[in-house]
């Protein structure tokens, strides 16, 4: 029997959310998470045993000592003792596993970085300090392929925006598509101007039949059309519900005002014209922001 390990929903909808601000650092104006930060968030989405770091490969790139080194001030005068001074490189290459909670292996990356240690005075901790830099950059690298939790979103000038937002991997069965049945629009980042939905109006109904004799019956309401790639509209009472649920969930972390514009800009359309389980994943988007 074949298994397909996989991420829960819970997992995704954390995974989809913008990364909090105050986990981002700012050094020589390149924003960045701090590696500590990084296990912090694996331990928190994927649990203790939930995920494997191993090194594949740690080499010496460069040592160097010069004697007689002297430090400068920012005036460039020499102060201080001289001393050897130990400017050490190496590199690093990682692989990080990402597991169910059965510890099945839902996914593995893989990447390198080289680290260093500069004018240090001991040449034991200019090589602690030039290895530790070298595997904690490598594993920030496979990181960043489970998304905006683990900073991709830095990459893009340093913004904080989700650029994920969504993906089709974790949006149930799509529309069965054609030549003739264009797929729908992608969400658009914050500050860029969204390309025009190529899908064409749903087909007018057909009229009425003419109703018999007697007391005037209710129609039934029109059953949401589904957009391409999105869910399978649910019933009018679960989408309440979860509409419901949303707006408590908004209102709870003090989203409530910006709650419409970022709907929109997630999902592509406007709350009124979302599903039960496009309600449901804002409301795993807002609970899991607010958790970290």
């Amino acid at each position: 029997m074949t298994t397909n390990p996989k991420l829960t929903d819970q997992q995704t909808a954390f995974l989809l959310s913008p990364i909090s601000s105050n986990r981002v650092r700012n050094l020589r104006g390149m924003s960045h998470l701090e590696a500590w930060d990084v296990r912090r968030q694996l331990i928190r989405i994927f649990g203790f045993e939930g995920f494997t770091v191993e090194t594949l490969s740690l080499d010496l790139a460069y040592e160097n000592g010069i004697p007689n080194f002297r430090k400068k001030n920012k005036q460039g005068e020499e102060y201080g003792a001289p001393y050897t001074a130990w400017t050490i490189v190496y590199r690093a290459q990682v692989r990080l596993t990402v597991k169910t909670t059965g510890g099945e292996t839902i996914a593995t990356f893989e990447d390198a970085a080289a680290g260093d240690a500069v004018n240090q005075p001991s040449v034991g901790d200019a090589h602690d300090l030039a290895m530790k830099t070298a595997l904690s950059q490598a594993l920030k690298r496979c990181a960043v392929n489970l998304g905006d939790q683990f900073g991709l979103s830095l990459y893009n000038d340093g913004s904080q925006n989700a650029v994920v937002m969504r993906s089709l991997a974790y949006m149930g069965e799509p529309v069965k598509a054609s030549e003739d049945t264009p797929v729908g629009s992608e969400p658009t980042p914050q500050g860029q101007t969204p390309e025009p939905d190529p899908t064409p109006p749903p087909a007018a109904a057909a009229p009425p039949q003419q109703a018999p004799p007697g007391p005037a019956a209710v129609p039934d309401p029109a059953p949401e059309q589904p957009r391409p790639g999105a869910m399978p509209p649910a019933g009018a009472a679960e989408r309440q519900t979860a509409l419901a649920a949303m707006q408590s969930a908004a209102e709870a972390v003090g989203f409530t005002d910006g709650l419409p514009a970022q709907f929109a800009e997630a999902f592509g359309h406007p709350i009124e014209q979302g599903t039960a389980a496009e309600f449901r994943q804002a409301t795993n988007l807002m609970t899991g922001s607010a958790a970290a």
